[in-house]
């Protein structure tokens, strides 16, 4: 799966989004639909909410697909990063969640630290493995 990051900027905030991480839990629009609209191009509009609501939404991003960089500030961190703790967390019918900073290692041995959320694919029909791609709803996982 190709690497891709679209950055979305208003005022002090930008938004980044990393498709390829989403798991389409649908937290992000059903929490601030003026914001994060899938019906519309740009699908994101930072310029329709305050920084605190948005920074409030993107933080309850399951996957790490969103997050956000505060143009005023360094990068933002998960308080999780802050203590070095490393949260996993099952979720139902979907992904491995890994909250924090970690490395993968490959089937070849080649490693990649993720930071923030990372989400593992739990059902097995992942086109991106080991990463979540959300195959597990068309293919009615429940475990």
């Amino acid at each position: 799966m190709r690497d891709i990051t679209k950055k979305y900027t208003a005022n002090e905030l930008t938004i980044v989004w990393k498709p390829q991480l989403c798991t389409h839990s649908a937290k992000c629009f059903h929490g601030l639909p003026n914001v994060f609209n899938p019906d519309e191009k740009p699908w994101i509009k930072p310029e329709n909410e305050t920084t605190e609501a948005i920074i409030k939404q993107v933080d309850l991003c399951p996957s790490g697909a969103l997050s956000y960089i505060n143009n005023n500030k360094q990068p933002h961190k998960s308080t999780t990063m802050e203590t070095n703790a490393i949260k996993i967390q099952v979720t139902a019918g979907g992904p491995l969640l890994i909250n924090g900073t970690c490395i993968i290692v490959d089937k070849e041995g080649n490693e990649t630290t993720k930071e923030g959320t990372t989400a593992l694919c739990r059902c097995g029909h992942s086109s991106n493995k080991p990463y979540c791609d959300g195959a597990h709803r068309p293919n009615n996982f429940e475990k």
